[in-house]
């Protein structure tokens, strides 16, 4: 096993990684901007380095950097955990280069499947159901017109290096399509450095199913079930629960074969997930997406399997065999997940950074997690992504699960900023969520107008 990791990102998810090191006797090292120098996962680290400013380009985009870090400190790997540099195959590619190990899969594998339209290729020749769509890049609006007129409306523009919900855009009709066509490439343009576009037939309203896969460099892939992701705003996901309730047992063998087959197909090593958007009135899903990384929402997975995921991405790239396989995979209960943010959403979700004053997370029970790097007297930088805790429930089935969620909310007290804790109790409470009757038109077009007309 490996002696030392660096653990190449901020927040919850470094806390997260630095734990299950710990728990499997590896030494840590965590990377910090200036802005997070009193962050809780350099207090909990066995070491750490500062890596830059607090711009994420200065910090923890910073490859030279954070590669210097990992040779200072004598890592002999590097997590990157999700966002920042997870699913940089520049990134992976100079780890290898360097003999240092990057856990995730190989640099060729993230170029293949991180790409969209590459994905889209292999998973055509895996045999995986994909939506009608683009054959290649699309980098004019002539084009777009053509290939929208082609596949028919209404139709998804997405950017081809994207993720995080950057560069898409939802067209209906073809006075739409033009405009919508250029903010979306400046967007990805802008995010990503590329504004190579693809189109696909929109699948809308839609489940948003994704499933976990982990493989190993033995040749062996498994999954750990699906999650319905369902419940997003502006493409961005709110609250993560598993099993769906969208599915049978039929359907749910169908989309998990799938997603084994993709990842075979690609010789997919560690933890990753495989999207679908399931069409419920024809029970016919589609491939969307690879993530080549750990999810935020793996805990509801580790939950219902008993899988403990970043142990095992840890122990695979240390070159070991997954530590189960696919017969000794069983599921129980139900688990739910809420996003916990630093923002306010009566003002438009806006960003809430500040000083927490006074914070009781709720805890007792069997069944509750949180997963967070808050503590009281910390300031949240207002550099980076919002999110600051993730509150996971279990229960023996899915009614036990909402209550859970419910009580856990409802203890859940941070002062000093705004948070959507409210919101998310309002969600959770919903007839139509508790009934297990939304897809992913309902947060924006139901649930969120009805929300905002509150005082």
């Amino acid at each position: 096993m490996f002696n030392k990791i660096l653990i190449a990102n901020r927040g919850e998810i470094a806390v997260r990684i630095i734990r299950a090191a710990r728990e499997l006797g590896v030494g840590t090292v965590a990377i910090y901007s200036t802005a997070d120098r009193d962050a809780l996962h350099v207090h909990l680290a066995d070491e750490a380095i500062c890596v830059g400013p607090a711009r994420s380009t200065e910090s923890y985009l910073n490859m030279n950097n954070i590669l210097s870090a990992a040779v200072a400190t004598g890592a002999q790997a590097i997590h990157p955990g999700f966002g920042f540099l997870s699913e940089n195959s520049k990134f992976a590619r100079l780890c290898e280069e360097m003999n240092i190990k990057f856990i995730g899969p190989s640099a060729k594998v993230m170029d293949m499947m991180g790409d969209k339209i590459n994905a889209r290729s292999e998973m055509i020749k895996a045999g995986v159901p994909v939506t009608p769509g683009s054959e290649g890049e699309v980098h004019t609006t002539d084009e777009a017109v053509k290939i929208a007129e082609e596949i028919g409306y209404p139709i998804i523009l997405k950017a081809s290096a994207g993720g995080g919900g950057k560069g898409i855009r939802k067209v209906n009709t073809v006075e739409e399509l033009v405009p919508a066509f250029e903010a979306a490439q400046a967007e990805a343009q802008a995010a990503f450095g590329n504004g190579a576009m693809f189109i696909e037939r929109m699948i809308f309203p839609a489940r948003h199913i994704e499933v976990q896969i982990l493989g190993d460099s033995h040749g062996n892939v498994i999954h750990l079930g699906e999650r319905d992701c369902s419940l997003q705003r502006n493409n961005q996901k709110v609250l993560e629960e598993s099993p769906s309730v969208a599915i049978g047992h039929t359907l749910r063998n169908e989309i998990t074969s799938a997603a084994v087959k993709a990842a075979q197909h690609v010789s997919y090593e560690n933890a990753g997930t495989i999207e679908f958007l399931l069409d419920e009135s024809s029970g016919k899903f589609y491939f969307m997406e690879m993530n080549t990384r750990v999810q935020v929402e793996h805990p509801v997975t580790e939950f219902v399997s008993g899988v403990d995921i970043v142990k095992e991405q840890i122990r695979v790239a240390n070159g070991n065999e997954l530590s189960v396989k696919q017969e000794d995979v069983t599921f129980s209960g139900h688990a739910i997940e809420c996003r916990i943010n630093a923002e306010n959403p009566k003002f438009n979700f806006a960003p809430s950074p500040g000083k927490i004053t006074n914070l009781f997370l709720p805890g007792g029970g069997v069944g509750l997690r949180v997963d967070s790097a808050m503590y009281s007297g910390y300031t949240i930088p207002p550099y980076y992504d919002s999110m600051i805790a993730k509150v996971i429930v279990h229960g023996e089935n899915r009614f036990e699960a909402l209550m859970k969620m419910q009580r856990a909310l409802l203890e859940f007290d941070v002062e000093g900023v705004t948070t959507n804790v409210d919101f998310q109790l309002e969600l959770i409470s919903d007839p139509h969520v508790v009934a297990g009757d939304y897809d992913t038109s309902f947060l924006g077009n139901v649930f969120l107008p009805e929300y905002q007309k509150e005082d």
